[in-house]
């Protein structure tokens, strides 16, 4: 690892990769998952796929990996205790079953060749060939974008920063059905962790 000392140095193309978070049907789309059982209002989460969609296209434009993390909540595969979390608050039915419509893309899609990885738990890391894939390609910066702010997002900035990576959230690229938490993420995600920054800044910088 380089010690990065600026910005435009920490997300170069050379050595960085966009994390895309769990953009799917179930977390972001009227009907899915969170409005029709948790409950919550994902208008939020649906109002950052422009330009999380313009993020993904300057990455490609540049070169930058474009890594797609997807949630597969199926009950046989995530911990026993998040199970009993959702049978304590009467949350049925599975979250990005595979195959399913709430599992498919809400928004921007892979393309072909690009990375799509699952996981079984709010970490992108564990049980994950995440770390693997990253270095591999030689990643030292990881600019996250996806849902939710306060959960995924907030586990893959905690865990990448402590594996190593710089760490550079597009805070228009983040979004949470929980305003207050999605706020206090980004808040600590900067005092704590790396930059926070529209993703104008990154997309001026890959140019």
């Amino acid at each position: 690892m380089t010690l990065r000392t600026s910005f435009e140095n920490r997300v170069a193309p050379a050595h960085t990769a966009l994390l895309v978070i769990d953009l799917q049907n179930d977390f972001i789309a009227e009907g899915g998952y969170i409005e029709k059982v948790v409950g919550r209002n994902a208008s939020a989460c649906r109002a950052i796929l422009p330009a999380v969609t313009a993020l993904i296209d300057a990455a490609r434009q540049a070169g930058v990996p474009v890594i797609w993390v997807v949630a597969d909540y199926s009950h046989e595969r995530i911990p026993e205790p998040a199970r009993v979390r959702q049978l304590e608050r009467g949350w049925s039915g599975v979250c990005g079953a595979p195959g399913s419509w709430g599992a498919d893309f809400a928004g921007p899609r892979p393309q072909a060749g690009e990375t799509v990885i699952a996981k079984h738990s709010f970490s992108s890391f564990h049980g994950t060939a995440l770390e693997d894939e990253l270095r591999r390609r030689g990643i030292e910066t990881l600019v996250v974008s996806g849902v939710q702010t306060n959960a995924c997002v907030d586990y893959v900035i905690r865990e990448g920063f402590v594996r190593g990576f710089y760490i550079a959230v597009a805070e228009d690229c983040v979004a949470s059905h929980m305003a207050d938490l999605h706020a206090a993420t980004l808040k600590a995600a900067g005092f704590l962790f790396g930059d926070v920054v529209p993703s104008s800044r990154l997309i001026e910088c890959w140019r």
